[in-house]
């Protein structure tokens, strides 16, 4: 019987601001190493974005980037972004203009340490991707006795919150799938502060609830709920408990950060922004400028991030390759990168984790 013929799928890569120039070439190497083990071939495309683009020309997410990954990509990485803490005038953040207009409505971001760790984890995080307060709808205006005042626009729908859940859920049995017979049954903890915002978080946890009792194939999975305070606590003190945690975009995005201290750093946590139809991978680390240029960033949250686009990508075999090389990096401990103790430098990292492939 004739062999399969390989896939080629290409890949956009923008590297962003920082040290996102350091990892994602590191992304690169994971894919070419790929290809002679996998019936896989991988073209590239070299992209821009970030405020170093803005800075040079205007736009932080030039219409080039978007049309090129609309038109000929199967999947992206992205690496990091500076954005200002203070208002620049005519900026704002390229990734989440980039999850609208690609309408990558889910962020997906798995936090699980290794065999040894201190701290048992094993959870993921989704987070929904186009609205909340991220909607960017904010207003500064003068009140009747003088004082600025400065309000933003807390949007939450029932379709953004029904297809959020709805990846909550088939994750959470997918993960199960995954564990095997005798395994604990998949939990889905919706995390919400409905007691405080009525309407707004109250229509997320209505919503996504009601994914869960509708689908009889749901029937399976624990569905329990925590409000955000008290999420924040009781991860950090048992995280062993979670599964899958859905998560409106604010929150999603404070839990997931916070989260990657349960593992020992952000340099290793992923994310995938998905759609139906389209995922960039991106690490969850930001530019990092205090380190940038030294050659010590960790490249291995974008090299999980490279695993997790391929597995929306349906290639998870590839990916599984890649989890177990990095895992195998990890375990042994012999090149670490400076944020976890170690005094390797990313091309060692790399190169330690190639050598594994």
């Amino acid at each position: 019987m004739a062999a399969a013929a390989a896939r080629t799928l290409r890949i956009g890569l923008i590297p962003g601001d920082g040290i996102g120039r350091e990892v994602i070439p590191a992304g690169r190497q994971i894919l070419e190493a790929l290809q002679s083990s996998t019936n896989l071939k991988f073209s590239f495309v070299d992209l821009e974005a970030g405020f170093e683009t803005f800075k040079k020309t205007g736009t932080a997410l030039p219409d080039k980037t978007v049309d090129v990954l609309k038109g000929e990509c199967d999947g992206a990485l992205f690496g990091a972004v500076s954005s200002p803490s203070t208002k620049v005038e005519g900026y704002s953040s390229p990734i989440v203009a980039l999850r609208k207009k690609l309408d990558l409505y889910a962020n997906v971001r798995p936090v699980k340490s290794v065999k040894g760790g201190a701290i048992p984890v094993d959870l993921v995080i989704v987070r929904e991707n186009t609205e909340d307060l991220y909607v960017k709808e904010e207003r500064t205006f003068t009140a009747p006795d003088g004082t600025k005042v400065a309000e933003a626009i807390k949007r939450i729908s029932a379709r953004a919150s029904s297809r959020i859940g709805k990846i909550a859920f088939e994750l959470a049995l997918k993960r199960a799938s995954l564990r095997g017979a005798g395994a604990a049954s998949p939990l889905v903890t919706i995390t919400h502060k409905s007691n405080v915002l009525s309407q707004t978080d109250g229509l997320f946890r209505e919503t996504v609830r009601a994914v869960y009792e509708s689908n009889p194939g749901y029937s399976g999975i624990r569905c329990e709920e925590q409000i955000v305070d008290s999420m924040v606590y009781k991860l950090f003190r048992e995280p062993a408990y979670f599964d899958v945690v859905v998560a409106p975009n604010l929150y999603g995005d404070i839990l997931s950060d916070g989260a990657a201290a349960l593992v020992g750093s952000l340099g290793l946590v992923p994310s995938a922004n998905v759609g139906d139809n389209f995922a960039i991978g991106e690490p969850c680390h930001g530019s990092a400028p205090d380190i940038m240029g030294q050659g010590i960033a960790n490249p291995i949250a974008t090299i999980r991030s490279v695993g997790l686009m391929l597995e929306f990508m349906g290639e998870t075999d590839a990916a599984a390759k890649i989890y177990e090389a990095v895992d195998g990096n990890l375990v042994e401990g012999k090149y670490l990168s400076p944020d976890l103790g170690g005094k390797a430098g990313t091309k060692e990292v790399v190169d330690d984790i190639l050598r594994r492939l």
